[in-house]
């Protein structure tokens, strides 16, 4: 069985996010990048089921630009047998990315789709949803445990009142949640493995894919900052300003 999963190149996270000077988006300019991530959950978690014995090849893919490489280089280093990148220099929303999948997944029959629940620099969460629906395979969000057999995804998601388990049939789509692994660190030795791994850049035209984006950002900004908090000289001060500023009593 092969498994497919998306690896999305984000702003790292341990970097201040800055918004552009026109507001018109994320300053990505000479700042890190590195993989979304809760799609390295997903690689991780592709890893082992190919090391389990139950997946035959973990497949990488990335759609973007030509930087998109490193990012899939990372997910090769973890343990991913090959990667293909999706390139173009549009921009892309999650409808546009499932449709690519789709194309991608019909071309190479995987039994699994494995994608992180969302991406850092949009939250979106819909990229698998969608692509689930665009393929007609049923779906589990928010993993936090995943098990195979007898031709059935058995996987556990957290919800508000506590774990759901749910069976479902493959081909499917998994999207993974903070809980369901620690991915590994990519070994020196492993990481020059992955430059011998094969590698398939395919340009985004010759999928007869329509990218075009359904919604226009009208503007981006920054939250308004914090105000400094203010110290009372008693509790009857306390309560006068939260009934008269606050207004919570």
């Amino acid at each position: 069985m092969k498994i497919l999963v998306p690896v999305k190149r984000v702003v790292d996270y341990n970097v201040k996010v800055r918004v552009k000077s026109d507001q018109t988006g994320m300053e990505t300019a000479n700042v890190k990048m590195s993989a979304n991530p809760f799609d390295e959950i997903a690689i991780e978690e592709a890893v082992r089921l190919r090391e389990a014995g139950i997946a035959t090849e973990v497949i990488a893919i990335s759609c973007g630009v030509t930087a998109c490489q490193e990012t899939l280089r990372t997910a090769l280093a973890i343990g991913a047998d090959r990667a293909i990148l999706v390139e173009t220099d549009a921009e892309l929303q999650p409808l546009a990315v499932a449709k690519i999948l789709k194309a991608i997944a019909d071309k190479e029959g995987p039994g699994l789709i494995i994608a992180g629940k969302q991406a850092i620099d949009d939250d979106s969460n819909q990229t698998g949803q969608m692509t689930a629906a665009l393929l007609g395979w049923p779906q589990a969000t928010f993993a936090s445990k995943v098990t195979i057999a007898d031709g059935k995804a058995q996987v556990t998601r957290e919800v508000d009142g506590g774990l759901e388990t749910l069976s479902i049939n493959l081909p499917a789509v998994i999207t993974t949640d903070l809980r369901l692994n620690e991915p590994r660190y990519a070994t020196l030795p492993n990481i020059m493995k992955a430059k011998k791994k094969p590698f398939e850049i395919i340009k985004v035209a010759d999928l007869g894919v329509d990218i075009t984006p359904r919604l226009k950002t009208i503007k981006v900004s920054e939250p308004p900052k914090r105000t400094a908090g203010v110290m009372v000289p008693d509790v009857a001060t306390l309560v006068a300003k939260l009934r008269s500023e606050a207004k919570v009593i």
